[in-house]
């Protein structure tokens, strides 16, 4: 492949990271800003908490478009014409105390305070409480391979590098007004201003009117919490502006043109390009994604508990599987719980395998070829793995454990599984596959597996599938004994109203769960003797 053909293949491309790329391309039908600086991607992350599983999603997601943006100007990765910022908002006062830190007193008593100025609870060396959230999320975006650049609220405030951006936005303070305040209750608008101050006295950021005294010198008037009137500077790290000021200041401080957010910050979106436009830039590109929900289909909330974290994914499956399942449109809501996992993994698999066939035009909408590319570049996406695949599924592995290891130690159901398997076909990815699969299997598996008798009917075809069985040789292949399984199932005098019955009963009677593999596989892994054992067991007890 040729950057060339990727090229014209990209700007035709209906997958969704080209999609959105080609937006932002006729913004710089060029492929690049006017004053020759990078096309700059950025995602934004809250310190207030640990990263999760929305961090990861939105900074891959995010690479996604940056990629596709680079195919389509011909760019690589080490060309330097793109840039992607991982924003973290530690000047934000610490509104309450999280549920999962510990220390909880001392956050009580340092409220309101920058987040960058918060005492650290944690057992670290860090200095503050966003120090080692700071540091929790680059170690977590690293983790993946992410390349970007961190940069930190409070650092560009302290260090005076918003100072210019403050000053115009004192110089357009009723302008903002003018945007915001007709979006807020009545309460509401009678203490609110764009710039919150940080008060001399108490170091917290403070919900205040405030009065601009001199725009171009940064000076602001405000009363304190103790009643004092101050007037002070507001640059420098002596304020913090609003949310959705803020979220408008940085886009026209740093210039940044992509970003996406959730639906739930949709209002948030309108006002803040409102705003940027007021201060004199321009709103970034960026699509607005749906959120994640629970298996009940409820909104994922952290203080409720019912997400799923990027730990919990990696008990249960690959790095790879969490990529391919966020792919897919981001529009569209996605149930986040452990039950998605299984299919994830094997979905993965087949279009990884799938790849090596593909036209170049369907290379480009495989995900496989997206997440490759995302941290590998040009050459990474040219063959990702291509044509590589397992000697089993996901599924297969787990319906193999359940009937191995109800009763089995955790090495010794990973040595079961090895031995089934064959020491020499074991790859180091199949190994995390194995590992997962036997956790997988002990957590959610082994609790709920239930084998009940087959029915007379179910009975009959059981002791037809045995009789046959007993005549086939160990190395029958898979395929010739799935067309048997089909046969018996097809059946008039065994009943079954459809062939998804019989394979219903074969899997509730000899394995013990409503869903299982293919059996001609299963049989042809597990053996033909052990597969006759498990129907002895399952004719006695009937």
């Amino acid at each position: 492949m040729s950057m060339n053909d990727l090229i014209a293949a990209a700007r035709v491309s209906k997958a969704w990271p080209f999609q959105e790329a080609q937006r932002l391309l006729k913004r710089y039908p060029d492929g690049a800003k006017p004053d020759g600086s990078p096309v700059l991607f950025e995602t934004g992350y809250g310190p207030s908490g640990l990263p999760h599983i929305g961090t990861f999603q939105e900074v891959l997601r995010t690479t996604l478009v940056r990629r596709a943006f680079e195919a389509l100007i011909g760019a690589k990765p080490e060309d330097g014409k793109t840039r992607l910022v991982a924003f973290s908002d530690d000047m934000d006062g610490l509104r309450k105390v999280p549920d999962n830190v510990p220390n909880q007193q001392l956050l009580q008593d340092n409220l309101h305070l920058p987040l960058s100025r918060v005492p650290n609870p944690f057992d670290s060396e860090h200095a503050s409480f966003a120090a080692h959230n700071n540091a929790m999320l680059r170690e977590f975006l690293d983790r993946f391979g992410f390349q970007y650049e961190f940069v930190s609220a409070s650092d560009r405030y302290n260090s005076g590098a918003f100072d210019e951006a403050l000053r115009q936005v004192l110089r357009t303070n009723q302008q903002i007004l003018d945007i915001m305040l007709p979006t807020l209750r009545e309460e509401r608008r009678q203490t609110y201003s764009p710039v919150l101050p940080v008060s001399p006295q108490t170091g917290r950021v403070l919900q205040v009117p405030v009065e601009v005294v001199d725009a171009e010198a940064g000076t602001i008037r405000f009363t304190d919490e103790d009643g004092t009137v101050v007037e002070q500077s507001a640059l420098s790290g002596m304020s913090k502006l609003q949310w959705k000021v803020d979220w408008a200041m940085r886009w026209y401080a740093l210039g940044v043109d992509y970003e996406m957010y959730g639906k739930d910050l949709t209002d948030s979106g309108v006002q803040s390009g409102k705003i940027v436009q007021v201060l004199g830039g321009r709103k970034p590109e960026g699509l607005i994604y749906e959120l994640f929900l629970d298996e009940n289909g409820e909104k994922i909330s952290k203080s409720k508990g019912n997400g799923l974290t990027i730990d919990e994914w990696l008990t249960y499956g690959s790095e790879e599987s969490l990529g391919f399942y966020i792919f897919p449109n981001p529009k569209s809501a996605k149930q986040l719980h452990v039950g998605v996992i299984p299919r994830a993994v094997d979905d993965y698999w087949q279009f990884r395998e799938r790849l090596a066939e593909q036209e170049l035009d369907k290379q480009l909408g495989n995900p496989v070829w997206h997440l490759a590319r995302a941290n590998g570049g040009f050459e990474a996406a040219e063959a990702p793995g291509a044509g590589d695949s397992l000697p089993v599924t996901y599924g297969l592995l787990l319906n193999l454990a359940s009937v191995l290891g109800a009763e089995a130690s955790e090495d010794a159901l990973r040595d079961y599984l090895a031995s089934y398997i064959g020491d020499g076909r074991i790859t180091p990815e199949l190994e995390v596959l194995i590992a997962t699969a036997v956790t997988y299997t002990r957590d959610y598996i082994v609790p709920t597996l239930d084998k009940r008798a087959p029915s007379t009917n179910e009975a009959k075809a059981l002791r037809a599938l045995d009789s046959y069985l007993a005549q086939a040789a160990e190395d029958t292949s898979a395929e010739d004994l799935q067309t048997q399984v089909y046969e018996i199932g097809k059946r008039e005098e065994y009943g079954f109203a459809s062939l998804r019955d019989w394979f219903k009963a074969l899997y509730q009677t000899l394995l013990g769960s409503d869903q299982g593999p293919r059996m001609g596989s299963f049989i042809a892994l597990y053996g033909v003797a052990n597969t006759r054992q498990l129907i002895a067991e399952a004719l006695a007890r009937q």
